[in-house]
């Protein structure tokens, strides 16, 4: 009996990830917990800076000049001194367009590692473990290269 193309690709990532095979439960909490407190970059494209200026009710080139910084030929959002995103004040002020960087998180790969890397996290982060069910299906998705730069 042959298995078919997508079988073998299920069973593939099934091994691949067999300590989530089950799922991860997560919901923002909306905390800020990732937004705040240390250095980093969030990557955002063009079209997501476009989404977030008409959000704002801003032009494209005001937000992109008051908001982002060219990092290697990339676009990222500034951050405060004390390595709070710029769009963080009491709260995300673009959550509903925020970048794909942050609609993902926490599923990240660097994140998905083991289930250590994912209890680590959680120390931190008060979403995971809460809210919906991910199937392993969909947190694949959350990671696959190609998307991370719409």
């Amino acid at each position: 009996m042959n298995s078919s193309k997508s079988e073998k690709n299920s069973r593939k990532k099934g091994h691949k990830h067999q300590w989530y095979k089950d799922g991860l439960r997560f919901e923002c909490q909306r905390c800020g917990s990732c937004c705040r407190g240390e250095p980093g970059v969030v990557w955002i494209t063009k079209r997501e800076i476009k989404d977030t200026a008409v959000s704002l009710g801003v032009s494209t080139d005001l937000f992109a000049q008051n908001n982002v910084r060219l990092i290697n030929g990339r676009i990222s959002l500034l951050e405060h001194d004390n390595g709070d995103c710029v769009m963080y004040e009491n709260g995300c002020k673009i959550y509903e367009t925020r970048p794909r960087q942050c609609k993902t998180f926490p599923f990240w790969s660097s994140n998905l590692e083991n289930k250590t890397e994912w209890e680590e996290q959680k120390k931190t982060c008060p979403g995971i473990g809460k809210g919906k069910l991910h199937k392993p299906e969909e947190i694949d998705h959350f990671m696959r290269p190609e998307l991370r730069d719409l």
